[in-house]
């Protein structure tokens, strides 16, 4: 395996200054293999022939070595989501934002030391649509002589939710891209990659979670459907948020939880109810106006030992019901008081949502009213390059790949949740960066807009996460709404749930170098533009520096 010196010392410190760390190596064979799911036959993309592919299972200051081996037909990369990846943005993942994809027969490995964090985070490919199936869950325990600050579980469970489509999803992107459309909707919902019981020819492979009555559980539940935000409950059972994120919070109890794509939410469960079997659910909470969605409800169950009954459904939320999703949300928040960012250095107003692109009639043309889909952030609809990534172009200087002018604000105001002007409702396509001084703290107001469409967004923002300190419904107002945002205990996630209809302000201080990606972690909307990426320049000394590229990074 060959690895830079810079690198391997400076993973070498991290593994040495780490009481009790160890160093885990992991080989990750990306492959097409057969699976029978709704009673047909399907060849799909996973890892090490499993579906979800294993889960990895580390402490809070191991250092991991993944090797990657591209033995399906498409190019592939595999993102670590929330990891914070100091200052080694080359292990990040995503396809032409930090390396250059895997290719066919190609292999690369992912070299990382976890710093300050815990909890339950997830790993997925980040190239086109591949991480409907190629994705698993990435547990980080307390160091040994730690403990979680909630009581210890009899029992661990990682719940990933998930989408199936009953035909290659590949061909469903490739459609969608080529007519401009909305892509098809899934077919099921999966938990662990099984629809369960509510579906033809799955009842034998549901999920199943056996315990003891008085057994407390700790479920790990991971959002890793491609396009779809999730309820999640269990029949007859509370639910005790304990950490989203992998970022500890203020403990509450309730009977549902809402995940959006690319979030995690860990919650205790007690197994106190008469020994029986009860169903695990999950189904969609969708926001968009008349737009399709699944609307299947995916099951799994949990059985107390011996039992036999018939399992019992939980009473999920309407689709639509988004004030059983304020009222969740509004309940996340940090254990204690935390410190904020208060003297805001880059106060920026991102808007996004859809567009739609011109275009001559005919059948590259099949959006709504013979238009293409787009979606963009301050008007801008990313363009990914494709002959090398954002960072190795930064950092080796070569010019014509991005411009550093992404707008700080948007080109224009309107009513951003009213009716929008027809002529904003085309977006322009660009590469398009915004840089970030190391150490600067940075406001980010992020605005829905209601062209075609309000809908719930799910932001991921890589190499970081950040405060939430602030959401609200219709348009954010800078001169009444910071006076109700929380400094004191606001949630800190990576990735934020933006209200339909509405916005969110977040906070984080630039103290990772390197090339970061924000987007729209609803895969259809990312393919038709919702992205931009912060550059963070380097600070002052080694410890605020860009670690030096592997030796081993695949080349376009």
């Amino acid at each position: 395996m060959l690895i830079s010196r810079a690198l391997f010392l400076s993973l070498l410190v991290s593994f040495a200054v780490t009481t009790f760390a160890e160093i885990h190596n992991y080989e990750f064979k990306v492959q097409e293999q057969a699976a029978r799911r709704l009673c047909r036959n399907h060849r799909i993309v996973n890892v090490n022939g499993q579906f979800p592919g294993p889960t990895i299972n580390v402490q809070n200051g191991d250092t991991l070595f993944v090797k990657v081996t591209n033995d399906a037909p498409y190019n592939v990369t595999i993102h670590w989501h929330g990891l914070r990846q100091l200052r080694n943005p080359w292990a990040d993942g995503p396809e032409f934002v930090t390396q250059c994809p895997i290719r066919p027969g190609g292999s690369y490995t992912y070299r990382f030391t976890i710093t300050d964090q815990e909890g339950t985070l997830w790993w997925h490919a980040h190239s086109r649509w591949l991480r409907a199936t190629v994705y698993g869950a990435l547990v980080i325990r307390p160091k040994s002589g730690s403990s979680y600050p909630f009581p210890k579980p009899t029992i661990e469970f990682p719940v990933i939710l998930g989408e199936w489509w009953d035909r290659k999803v590949i061909s469903v992107l490739r459609q969608a891209l080529f007519t401009g459309a909305a892509p098809n909707v899934s077919d099921a919902i999966t938990i662990n990659g099984q629809p369960g019981d509510l579906f033809r020819c799955s009842s034998q492979s549901t999920t199943r979670l056996s315990v003891n009555r008085g057994d407390t559980v700790l479920l790990r539940v991971i959002n890793a459907a491609l396009n779809q935000q999730l309820f999640f409950s269990v029949a007859n059972h509370k639910l005790t948020v304990v950490a989203t994120d992998a970022v500890y919070t203020k403990q509450f109890t309730t009977n549902v939880i809402m995940v959006g794509p690319g979030q995690t939410t860990d919650v205790l469960l007690t197994a106190d109810q008469q020994p029986g079997r009860y169903y695990m659910a999950a189904r969609a909470y969708a926001t968009a106006r008349n737009a399709p969605f699944d609307n299947t409800t995916a099951t799994a169950i949990l059985e107390y030992k011996s039992a036999t009954s018939q399992p019992i459904l939980p009473q999920l939320p309407l689709y639509n019901d988004t004030n059983t999703v304020t009222a969740f949300s509004n309940q996340i928040k940090s254990p204690g008081k935390v410190m904020v960012p208060t003297k805001i250095d880059e106060n920026l107003f991102f808007t996004m949502g859809f567009g739609f692109f011109n275009c001559t009639p005919g059948p590259r043309c099949q959006g709504p009213n013979n238009t293409r889909f787009g979606a963009s952030m301050n008007n801008v609809s990313f363009v990914l390059p494709n002959r090398v990534s954002l960072l190795q172009a930064y950092t080796q200087k070569i010019p014509n790949i991005y411009t550093t002018d992404f707008p700080p604000v948007p080109p224009l105001q309107f009513d951003y949740t009213g009716n929008v002007p027809r002529g904003l409702w085309q977006p322009v396509k660009g590469t398009k960066l915004y840089k970030l001084k190391f150490g600067s703290s940075v406001q980010i107001v992020l605005q829905d807009t209601s062209i075609f469409s309000t809908e719930d967004h799910p932001v991921h923002l890589h190499g970081y996460h950040f405060y939430i300190v602030g959401q609200g419904f219709g348009n954010f107002n800078p001169s009444t709404d910071p006076a109700n945002f929380n400094l004191v205990d606001p949630p800190q996630r990576n990735t934020i749930d933006v209200p339909v209809g509405g916005w969110a302000a977040i906070r984080f201080v630039a103290d990772n170098p390197g090339v970061w990606l924000m987007h729209c972690h609803i895969d259809t909307h990312l393919a038709w533009g919702f992205a931009m990426a912060f550059i963070v320049e380097n600070g002052v000394g080694e410890s605020e520096t860009l670690l030096p590229p592997p030796s081993d990074l695949p080349r376009c």
